[in-house]
């Protein structure tokens, strides 16, 4: 053990003349070391200073080393403990590591004997700790991932570049309709790079007047800004369209500088941002017309993302829908397990103009209307079973359910037959009944008038 790994050990022993031995071997081999004569000094002295290993000896008036290891524990959890005991009372010592003891030595203590004991406790304590930080590692980057919620191309496209571009400092520019979740991709961004540690910071540019936004980003003397609270973290710029021409120059100047000037101030302050913009605008066409800096779109999209539509990721309904069923029926305390297939149905033929946002919106209703443990198309709002696609239009191939298949060879048979059902399930090959049970759904999920085929 060299002395620049510098380990903490306590040692206690009720002994003057074998603790001072111990300590001062300890100390000759580069550890840093403290010693207490009893269990009560001892465990005064981790008030103030933490031990990475205590070595106590088990028999001591007052207070054994049993009932001061678990006390030690009690206060610091991470902390190893290696107990002595004389030659002989070996099955104490064994009932100790039972109760939580990482080794123990016999004495009198040899030299090689106490370094190798304490090596191994050491090395185990070390790969506790790199465990640890492993497993933190992945939580942060499991927490980033658990926003990527999708299996369809389109996304996984966009998700996959996220992962590629997270660790680095690069501008990014989300594209996309409003409700794709560009605020959700940008924490992801976050969440997933070297940046998590630091702050993210989002502002909504075209909420806020040039003057008032100019405040919010810059501060002053007297206030930390937007940006200066994303020191070291993530600085989101949604509707950034929304920057006035001036503002435009300032936040143009932060990324090629890494400095800003806070209103009312007269020397510029640095400060290191990465800078993640969004909007659902066509930014090249507000640069044609000169109301967007060319240089600063450039600067802004170094890398930048289009989302999908929630029409262009269907297959990602009912992934999206179960997630807001399970945040939303926590949230009302309601034990709802699923959606029946219709409702899903209903969910997957619909267009989401309002995308990701409408969904979750949608899903909120439907758990707040449901009483019993399943959603059904009536706990849906009523324009969502009424503007669902229409049976009319051919189901695409592929990408279409057989329950959406079915029920398009089902609903033009009936048309090219008049509407008789008998008619109809003799082409088809099914029973009326089977006709008749369909049609019931059909008009309850509101995808046919009620009279329809009647």
């Amino acid at each position: 053990m060299s002395g620049s790994s510098r380990a903490r050990i306590l040692v206690v022993d009720d002994e003057p003349a074998a603790r001072s031995a111990l300590a001062e071997l300890l100390k000759d081999e580069g550890y840093d070391v403290r010693s207490a004569a009893d269990g009560f000094k001892a465990l005064g002295r981790i008030e103030t200073w933490e031990p990475d290993v205590v070595v106590t000896d088990l028999k001591m008036p007052g207070m054994d080393g049993t009932e001061l290891m678990r006390k030690v524990r009690e206060a610091l959890p991470d902390v190893s403990v290696i107990v002595m005991t004389a030659f002989g009372s070996i099955e104490t010592a064994v009932e100790a590591m039972q109760e939580g003891a990482s080794d123990f030595l016999t004495k009198p203590i040899q030299l090689p004997h106490l370094l190798a004991v304490l090596g191994r406790v050491l090395e185990h304590r070390s790969l506790r700790a790199e465990a640890r930080r492993l497993r933190g590692l992945l939580e942060e980057k499991e927490k980033g991932r658990s926003k990527l919620v999708g299996t369809s191309k389109p996304f996984r496209q966009v998700a996959e570049l996220v992962e590629q571009v997270a660790d680095s400092k690069v501008s990014v520019l989300i594209r996309g309709e409003a409700g794709t979740g560009k605020e959700t991709m940008a924490r992801a961004l976050h969440d997933l790079g070297a940046r998590k540690g630091g702050a993210f910071v989002a502002v909504q540019c075209g909420s806020l007047g040039e003057d008032l936004l100019r405040q919010e980003l810059f501060g002053s003397q007297s206030r930390r800004g937007k940006i200066l609270q994303a020191d070291g973290g993530t600085l989101f710029l949604d509707e950034v369209e929304g920057l006035s021409g001036p503002l435009q120059v300032e936040i143009l100047s932060l990324l090629q500088d890494a400095e800003i000037t806070p209103v009312g101030a007269d020397e510029p302050v640095s400060v290191d941002v990465r800078v993640v913009a969004a909007t659902e605008c066509d930014l090249e066409e507000l640069v044609r017309d000169g109301a967007f800096r060319e240089d600063l779109f450039y600067r802004l999209g170094v890398v930048s993302l289009r989302l999908p539509t929630l029409r262009e990721r269907r297959e990602d309904i009912p992934l999206l829908a179960t997630r807001f069923l399970r945040v939303h029926s926590r949230h009302y305390r309601k034990g709802i397990d699923g959606f029946t297939e219709r409702a899903l149905g209903v969910l997957a033929n619909f267009d989401w103009p309002g995308n990701i946002r409408q969904l979750d919106t949608c899903i909120e209703r439907a758990v707040v209307m449901c009483r019993g443990n399943e959603i059904e198309p009536r706990h849906l709002p009523r324009e969502i079973m009424h503007s669902a696609r229409s049976h009319e239009d051919a189901p695409p191939i592929p990408g279409a359910s057989m329950r959406e298949i079915e029920r398009y060879a089902i609903l033009r048979t009936l048309e090219h037959v008049g509407g008789s059902t008998s008619k109809a399930a003799k082409i088809l090959g099914i029973s009326p009944r089977k006709i008749q049970y369909r049609l019931a759904e059909y008009r309850e999920e509101g995808l046919i008038p009620q009279h329809a085929h009647n």
